[in-house]
């Protein structure tokens, strides 16, 4: 499991946006803007989206079983971290109900959507500016 680093950490909760890059199944990139929490206790990045949303559609498992791929990156100013590693579709009303909760911490509440899921994104690798490296 990855475990960020004191300035990794803080910078990962402060209020920023960051990009979301998986691929298209042409092995394509689609990259977007998104929020999404951290939780350091299971080492991983929670996004809510749409169940129907391209970045739910890249994140199912490939047609060999193999888990989807994704990166998530924020920048502000020269400060950066990119956590990459799989990511999956989560359906379940518990895991939801916290990627909610956390977001709410975090930006703000979000309204009610009967067709949210939560992209989790399990990180095996942690790039970031020169003074945040591990």
């Amino acid at each position: 499991m990855i475990r960020l680093n004191p300035e990794q950490l803080v910078f990962v909760t402060e209020r920023h946006l960051a990009t979301l890059t998986t691929l298209r199944e042409d092995g394509s990139p689609h990259v977007v803007p998104v929020a999404f929490t951290w939780d350091p206790e299971h080492g991983v990045v929670r996004i809510t989206t749409n169940r129907e949303s391209v970045k739910a559609r890249n994140a199912a498992p490939r047609p060999d079983g193999t888990p989807a791929r994704g990166a998530i990156c924020q920048v502000q100013g020269g400060r950066w971290i990119t956590l990459e590693g799989t990511i999956e579709v989560n359906e379940d009303p518990a895991e939801i109900a916290t990627a909610v909760e956390r977001y709410a911490r975090r930006y703000r509440p979000l309204p009610e959507n009967s067709q949210r899921v939560v992209l989790r994104l399990t990180p095996d690798k942690v790039m970031a500016s020169t003074y945040m490296a591990s």
